[in-house]
């Protein structure tokens, strides 16, 4: 039940990442380069102390780094889709990931498309309408939800290979750092086209470091290292399920912010519309790795030496 309680606590740290992001009040790219920056010395540290070996090949390097520079995409389109609408209306767009996973595993994987994803994605289709019917004016955030919940997919999807040839703590750490150079690489053209005149904007005023510490230090080296721990006593199934739970989580806590009239989220007053899409969505979400394993046992009862 420990353990249970903690991988619990851990998504819902993971759900609080959008609301960080709204608190902080550097434009999306400068966060995500301090937030990969911090987590790249918190990964490399955690590394040292529990003396285990960070060097990989440079070919290695490479191929991650590049990973990583999908990580960084990813997570600036996560913070733009949350200031261009809401947390809550991000979050749901981010519930599409399981929709995007089953498009893109059987081209990146070669594996056969299954029935059911495709029922599944249908009925996050109809979520999604429902959702944007609801929040017309808030459809642009929504868009850039739904492409970085696409990226995730993709970056998860290239992961599931990669994870078998290096430790996961080892390999987040150059995926942290292929992100947070990748950005610093993008800085001269970003602050010179797409910040209207304004250049970098990478001081920090106000709570923004201690944003930032729980962002890059809880949020991520914590989360990240606890829920690898956990996955050794915890099966994969039950882990997967919990996760899908952190827009849910997510959700509860952008209302809870805008129930304490936390200034920069009275935005999260939303339509039933809005919730009842968003239903819809986690309903397929919540669905697919249950059928998933369902699957899963009747491959193995068909063919016990195959599966």
């Amino acid at each position: 039940m420990k353990d249970y309680l903690r991988l619990h606590f851990i998504v819902l740290l993971w759900g609080f990442t959008a609301i960080l992001g709204k608190l902080i009040s550097v434009p999306p790219v400068e966060l995500v380069f301090w937030r990969t920056g911090l987590a790249s010395v918190g990964l490399l540290g955690l590394l040292v102390v529990r003396r285990r070996p960070w060097r990989i090949p440079t070919a290695d390097v490479l191929r991650l780094l590049g990973v990583g520079a999908l990580v960084a995409v990813h997570w600036i389109t996560f913070f733009l889709a949350a200031r261009l609408s809401s947390v809550s209306v991000s979050l749901a767009g981010m519930a599409t990931l399981a929709l995007w996973t089953s498009l893109l595993e059987p081209l990146v994987l070669w594996r056969k498309v299954r029935g059911y994803e495709v029922a599944l994605g249908l009925l996050t289709m109809v979520g999604l309408y429902v959702v944007s019917q609801a929040e017309l004016d808030q459809l642009l955030g929504l868009g850039v939800a739904i492409i970085s919940a696409g990226l995730s997919a993709l970056f998860s999807v290239l992961n599931s290979k990669l994870v078998k040839q290096h430790p996961p703590l080892r390999l987040t750490l150059y995926e942290m750092l292929g992100a947070c150079l990748s950005i610093a690489l993008f800085f001269p053209v970003y602050s010179r086209y797409f910040t209207a005149g304004k250049g970098l904007q990478l001081a920090l005023s106000g709570y923004d470091w201690l944003w930032l510490a729980l962002l890059a230090g809880v949020c991520t080296v914590y989360a990240f290292s606890a829920s690898v721990e956990l996955m050794k006593r915890i099966s994969a199934f039950v882990v997967n399920l919990t996760i899908n739970l952190e827009p849910v989580y997510g959700i509860l806590l952008a209302v809870l912010m805008y129930t304490l009239h936390v200034s920069g989220f009275e935005e999260e007053k939303l339509s039933p519309g809005f919730y009842a899409g968003t239903l819809i969505i986690l309903l397929s979400v919540l669905i697919h790795p249950l059928l998933d394993r369902w699957d899963k046992r009747r491959l193995l009862k068909r063919n016990p030496v195959t599966a």
